[in-house]
């Protein structure tokens, strides 16, 4: 026997995860299929001696391969013994090329990295880019070369045709078969798309709650539709039965749009499932055609699903106490034909049956994955949620994401949300969702729905909340709007109350060739633009009003926090600058001002908003901020300074006049500012609010508009 595995037990701490498996083949393919949670990912770790690094542990039973005892054997050791592993999730290095990849691992053997190259010709022509560059079906082509590489006996592949285009599904599927031909390499094929295991392999072992419950021949699984059902809540077409049981070649994939009629709901597959036999992953079932005698009504709602064949709904949270809730929004989604990955976000270091484990989200932490599990819950909270923000900037296929929980798993899913451009869906079910939500949505386009009843089980309230929030986020990645080209470029401005006059007349000149963007500078105002240029949504910035600084550095209300100014260090789009009223600090109504501040001058805007003028000192650390940011701007730059006053109380006769405060921050802002080709400083004695200011900056964005940045910034998509 090429593997022999006889009364297997795993543990995860009290949870008894595989019961006495037995399990043996003496070559060729053998399957095993399960639904989620039934322990398939734990049989593999435990043939590959990665339980223990996975938390679990092994407690009775053996496992042999060709004869041999490998049960405990570090994952090296076996790997040497002979066992190449393709793990759930591809899990390639990002940061290596695919030639490195495969030149890292490659043993002697029939197997070598020109023969990977003819077998997989994309990888080929991909063999410089990097790990995190690879589309979903290239990042598992090379996870599967990688295995062959190592020369084994027998290959363990867990999931290996997740998430694939058709195509690629049909291509793996085709070098399994040549490889069971040749004899070369016998396989254990973990996967969940029961047509795909049922084309390729020999034997297939059926597996229910940590046991092994049937082994059949692959074509009398096929023909017993009553035994799929029971064991795997599958049905099929009988046609489709038909030709599996026959071994006839699998039908050509059918593009099938989900149609909601009266009384009756069409499920189209998901990318895996559009490939064989028509046969649709656990959980999701796909109704014969209805019958002449029983015709529905006509079609009310077309689902496009050839629109969202490449993109994903993400479903994010602590599956460990949610977990009923996330697996209805995945069921809802599914049923309306969406792709779906499902991603755990807990720390508690118990079992997971989510698509992506803990652990793979916490080695996206910039210190690896010790940082997150280090046995402090808040800690442990926290560093996940900066893992999860950077797992989600690599996800090439997420179309959209969507969580559900309470204030914890909130701020964890939230937080890698706001790292996402605006404009990808983002749809959070949250306990908190009727109070103060700024520190979770933030500048973001973050769909918020209110859960009403805690999240905690499904009931009759909950099950419409959550279903309408997966209906939400399916209607917006499948009608997201179609970008035109001829829209006119983005422009983002900044304005306040006291600065108004100026921005409208920029504006008046600016809008028949742009699209003007006028955002309040209060805070979430500065932070919402900022948040569009770096989702490459504007082409051009007139920062005319950057009295956020102001509140940032002496204490004020609306500050839009220490990295203000910093995203045109990253992208270099056309920038123009002004001091508009940095001769102010905001506070909310006259009796909320500290006590340390009673004293000053201070101007009651209206009944909600005071106002203080600020010192010359204060002026000289926003002049220093202001040109040090500045400074490290690469792309073309002009900052006008107005020295005529800064605001429409900062001239003679009004309340913040003060030529003294204005003159120290113009001075500091002068004589830091380091000068460069395309970073220029002009000085103006025009007050901000003047005709001829406008204009100056309506001239100076002309100029630097014309000089070349880069083509992806120069319209609005």
């Amino acid at each position: 026997m090429i593997l022999e595995i006889k009364n297997l037990d795993v543990h995860y701490g009290r949870s008894h995860a595989l019961q006495g498996v037995s399990l043996s083949f003496e070559k060729g393919i053998v399957s095993v299929v399960g639904r989620n949670g039934m322990g398939k990912t734990t049989l593999c770790n435990a043939i590959t001696g990665l339980v223990g690094a996975v938390g679990g542990s092994a407690t009775a039973g053996s496992i042999k391969l060709a004869g041999e005892e490998i049960l405990g054997l570090a994952p090296n050791a076996i790997t040497d013994k002979g066992i190449g592993y393709v793990p759930q999730g591809r899990r390639v290095w990002p940061s290596l090329s695919v030639d490195e990849h495969l030149r890292l691992v490659v043993r002697k053997g029939p197997w070598t990295v020109e023969r990977v190259y003819k077998t997989f010709p994309r990888l080929a022509d991909r063999k410089r880019n990097g790990g995190a560059e690879l589309s979903g079906g290239e990042q598992q082509m090379l996870a599967i070369s990688r295995a062959l590489l190592f020369n084994p006996k027998l290959l363990v592949m867990d999931e290996p045709t997740e998430g694939l285009a058709p195509v690629i599904v049909q291509q793996v599927s085709a070098m399994l078969k040549s490889l069971a031909a040749e004899g070369e390499i016998a396989v254990l094929l973990i996967e969940q798309n029961l047509g795909v295991a049922i084309d390729v392999a020999d034997t297939i072992d059926v597996m229910v709650n940590g046991r092994i419950a049937r082994s059949m021949p692959a074509a009398e699984l096929a023909a017993d539709r009553e035994l799929q059902q029971r064991l795997l809540g599958v049905k099929m077409a009988e046609d489709e039965v038909v030709r599996v049981a026959e071994e006839a070649p699998p039908p050509e994939p059918v593009q099938i749009l989900t149609v909601k009629r009266a009384g009756d709901e069409r499920v189209p597959p998901d990318d895996g499932e559009r490939t064989l036999g028509g046969y649709t992953r656990w959980g999701v079932e796909r109704s014969t055609p209805p019958t002449e005698e029983a015709k529905p009504e006509a079609r009310v709602v077309e689902f496009p699903v050839a629109q969202t064949a490449g993109r994903a709904a993400y479903i994010a949270g602590t599956f460990d106490t949610k977990g009923r809730e996330l697996f209805y929004l995945k069921s809802c989604l599914e049923k309306l034909g969406l792709r779906t990955v499902t991603v755990d976000l807990a720390t508690s270091g118990k079992p997971s049956s989510a698509n992506i484990h803990p652990r793979e989200v916490a080695r996206h932490h910039p210190k690896g994955e010790r940082a997150v599990f280090t046995g402090d819950r808040g800690s442990a909270v926290s560093e996940m949620g900066v893992a999860f923000e950077n797992f989600v900037a690599l996800r090439r296929d997420l179309g959209g994401l969507i969580s559900a929980g309470g204030s914890g798993g909130t701020a964890l899913a939230t937080q890698a949300m706001r790292r996402l451009p605006i404009g990808i869906p983002k749809v959070m079910v949250s306990t908190v969702a009727s109070g103060d939500v700024k520190p979770y949505v933030g500048p973001s386009d973050i769909c918020m729905m209110y859960s009403v009843t805690d999240v905690s089980g499904i009931n009759r309230i909950s099950e419409k909340v959550l279903s309408n929030a997966a209906h939400a986020l399916a209607g917006m990645i499948a009608y997201a709007k179609k970008e035109k080209s001829e829209e006119k470029p983005a422009l983002g401005l900044t304005m306040f109350g006291l600065t108004t006059t100026c921005v409208q007349a920029v504006c008046k000149q600016l809008e028949e060739r742009y699209d003007c963007i006028v955002f309040h500078a209060t805070g979430t105002g500065g932070q919402s633009m900022e948040k569009l240029v770096d989702s490459g949504l504007i082409a051009g910035v007139l920062d005319v009003t950057t009295t956020e600084i102001a509140d940032e550095l002496v204490g004020g209300v609306l500050t839009a926090g220490p990295t203000r100014m910093d995203v045109f260090a990253r992208k270099q789009i056309p920038y123009v600058g002004s001091c508009g009223a940095l001769d102010m600090v905001n506070f909310w109504a006259m009796e909320t001002v500290p006590q340390q501040f009673k004293q000053r001058n201070l101007y009651r805007h209206n009944n909600n908003v005071t106002l203080m003028r600020t010192t010359p000192e204060e002026m000289a650390r926003i002049g220093r901020f202001i040109a040090e940011k500045l400074n490290r701007m690469q792309g073309p730059v002009r900052f006008l300074i107005p020295e005529g006053g800064v605001s429409g109380i900062d001239a003679p006769g009004k309340p913040f006049w003060d030529p003294a405060a204005d003159k120290t921050l113009f001075d500091q802002i002068a004589t830091n500012f380091r000068p460069g080709t395309s970073r220029k400083l002009i000085r103006l004695q025009n007050h901000i609010n003047d005709p001829a200011f406008a204009d100056a900056l309506v001239a100076n964005f002309n100029e630097i508009a014309q000089t070349p940045w880069p083509a992806s910034l120069a319209r609005t998509s």
